[in-house]
């Protein structure tokens, strides 16, 4: 496991402190976007600690980010969700790729928090498969437009944006910043998904895109954005990493009050030694995300406006801390669900929203069998197996 700085230790100690004493008690297993725990975090400015100072950002590191979402997660995983898509997701690519303008007029709500930025890759016809995706750009003789439809996206009821994913008239993937009361944009139909959050469905039909909303365009661009998704994938590990820990705590702390046959259950060794097994692999995932979130490749991670390649996580690294992870939350959330018995499978019991909220961790953000060939990838036409050093 990285070795953290004293800086990063007070920066955990700091997020601890502030999610055990004010997070607000009806958080949990909400359905939506946690806006009263956002803005308390806002309030202590622990939001949006990666995005750049000049925005309203903490302008710290990725890696703080990881750790916000880490131990956020612990106490409240929805607010961990949230802090993963604003720190990770679309803010991050408007930051990395927009134009300055653009910054200065999307990053500060989001920092603030204030307002979220969604993103739109899946398509009812693209999930795993991007190359089949059909939502286009055109041009035309008023500037570009764009048409089709996302599916899957989170938060866009608390988004006044949205990142969206598109084929160019060059052949080429990019991405353009819409505005989601643009004219031409359908909010069709809102889904709620196992873990009862809300996911949407967007249509758009000949939507206006100004220049100055196009942040991908072009082969080489495209390359940048395709090894920008390694960040979110180092975020979902972080998150799904805060699932498993969050999980523990509450079986741990169950199984030392909790008793049968006249003694805690935590004093019965198959207990002991499930939890035991459980904290290994939680321990695992956690040093598989920082490793990823710590060897980089490009520019400096806290990227700038004027970086033209930022640092990104290496890909072999990222596909195995987040499959580790999603296969982890999975196991170890079901297993402390099975510390609490019949209790633990009541619905509203944390366990049971837990257990249904850790299986999305392997289907989001990159599919468990996608994340196996990108790892089969590196190994067999890449660089091999993961560096010692």
């Amino acid at each position: 496991m990285v070795t953290l700085t004293e800086e990063q230790r007070m920066l955990v100690d700091v997020f601890d402190e502030v999610a055990r004493a004010e997070f607000a008690a009806d958080a949990f297993d909400h359905g939506g976007f946690p806006w009263a725990n956002v803005r308390t975090l806002a309030d202590h400015d622990l939001w949006a600690v990666n995005l750049d100072e000049e925005y309203g950002g903490g302008g710290m590191s990725e890696f703080a980010a990881v750790l916000a979402i880490e131990t956020v997660g612990a106490v409240c995983p929805d607010t961990a969700n949230a802090l993963y898509g604003q720190t990770m997701v679309a803010p991050r690519a408007v930051e990395m790729f927009g134009s300055e303008a653009l910054r200065q007029e999307y990053l500060p709500p989001v920092c603030a928090g204030e307002s979220a930025i969604a993103i739109g890759i899946s398509e009812p016809g693209a999930g795993s498969d991007a190359g089949a995706m059909a939502t286009e750009v055109r041009e035309t003789d008023d500037g570009l437009v764009l048409d089709g439809e996302k599916i899957w996206l989170s938060y866009v009821p608390a988004s006044d944006a949205a990142v969206v994913w598109a084929r160019f008239p060059d052949g080429n993937l990019g991405t353009v910043l819409v505005d989601l009361d643009a004219p031409g944009v359908d909010v069709h139909e809102h889904y709620t998904n196992m873990a009862g959050h809300t996911q949407s469905h967007l249509f758009f039909e000949d939507v206006p895109v100004p220049e100055s909303h196009v942040l991908v365009r072009g082969k080489r661009a495209l390359k940048e954005q395709l090894k920008a998704l390694n960040w979110e994938r180092v975020g979902s590990a972080a998150y799904a990493t805060a699932m498993a820990r969050c999980a523990l705590e509450h079986a741990v702390d169950y199984a030392g009050d909790r008793e049968q046959f006249g003694q805690p259950i935590g004093e019965f060794q198959g207990l002991r030694w499930e939890v035991a097994d459980a904290v290994k692999r939680y321990a695992a995932s956690r040093t598989l995300t920082h490793d990823a979130a710590t060897h980089t490749h490009g520019g400096d991670a806290s990227t700038t406006a004027d970086a033209p390649a930022p640092a990104h996580p290496d890909r072999l690294r990222a596909s195995i801390a987040k499959l580790h992870a999603s296969e982890t939350a999975e196991a170890v959330v079901s297993d402390c669900l099975q510390t609490f018995g019949a209790t633990g499978y009541q619905r509203g019991h944390p366990l049971e929203y837990l257990h249904r909220l850790a299986r999305g961790r392997r289907i989001a953000a990159g599919t468990d069998e996608i994340m196996l060939e990108n790892i089969a990838d590196e190994v067999f036409d890449g660089g091999g197996l993961p560096s010692l050093g």
